[in-house]
């Protein structure tokens, strides 16, 4: 387990070069890191996941310039995932595809919440993968059947709610995004649906708690991490969003 916690967090780290470099001309595969305060080139000791952050304390080492959280986050993050998916679907034929789709998932995130955009390339090579995840992980043909029947029900649900709103409350590419979480989570995929509401709808109040006094509330908030939190959160913990309400309740 903990080479796949190594190697989640080194995916993790080449996909944080992809989004950055995604749509910019630059190559994914040749070219130095550079700092983002002084953009200079960053040594190998530097580009560690996780324990670079760790040993410079959170500062470059070109500069002193305080390092953002979010790559050792999701660094760290994807090597849990890794480990997770390891001890839900064993050593099978799915778990390579599981953890693709996860590693494109995780860019996807990081893309909508840098432009507010679900880039198609990595988008539909997730659906594609989650496709394969799926039917491999699937007991029987009638079960990935079922959950793509389901899966299309969502997607078609999204899709309308953007074109209802004229795409206000949602962008389109959500639609396929849901579609591809779908047949990732299987039998979980409802629940996944409902918790991924629940927690945008926490996020945004708590987002317009926080707005000064009299403003509006502007700008756009990507929908794609709640998506992506509600259907990991149901696959992983097999949670049963109505057992959760009748617990709450009391009954």
């Amino acid at each position: 387990m903990a080479t796949l916690f190594v190697l989640g967090a080194i995916v993790a780290s080449f996909m944080g070069v992809v989004v950055a470099r995604l749509y910019t001309g630059q190559s994914f595969l040749s070219g130095r890191s550079r700092c983002d305060a002084c953009d200079a080139s960053l040594s190998p000791q530097a580009l560690v996941p996780v324990i670079s952050f760790l040993v410079s304390r959170g500062r470059a080492r070109c500069c002193g310039a305080r390092v953002s959280l979010v790559a050792p986050f999701t660094e760290t993050l994807l090597g849990a995932l890794f480990v997770l998916a390891y001890l839900a679907l064993g050593l099978t034929s799915a778990l390579p595809f599981m953890l693709v789709a996860l590693s494109l998932l995780l860019a996807l995130v990081l893309y909508d919440l840098a432009h507010q955009i679900l880039p198609s390339p990595l988008l539909y090579s997730f659906v594609a993968a989650s496709a394969l995840a799926g039917y491999q992980s699937a007991p029987t043909l009638a079960a990935f059947c079922s959950t793509l029947a389901v899966a299309l029900l969502i997607a078609m649900s999204l899709a309308a709610i953007h074109v209802f709103s004229r795409g206000r409350a949602m962008g389109l590419a959500d639609a396929p995004l849901a579609f591809g979480l779908s047949l990732l989570a299987g039998q979980a995929a409802f629940p996944g649906f409902i918790f991924s509401f629940w927690i945008g709808a926490v996020i945004g109040i708590a987002l317009l708690l926080q707005r000064p006094e009299g403003s509006r509330m502007g700008g756009e908030v990507p929908f794609a991490p709640f998506l992506a939190a509600g259907f990991l959160l149901a696959y992983f913990t097999q949670w049963n969003p109505f057992a959760l309400i009748a617990v709450l309740s009391g009954n």
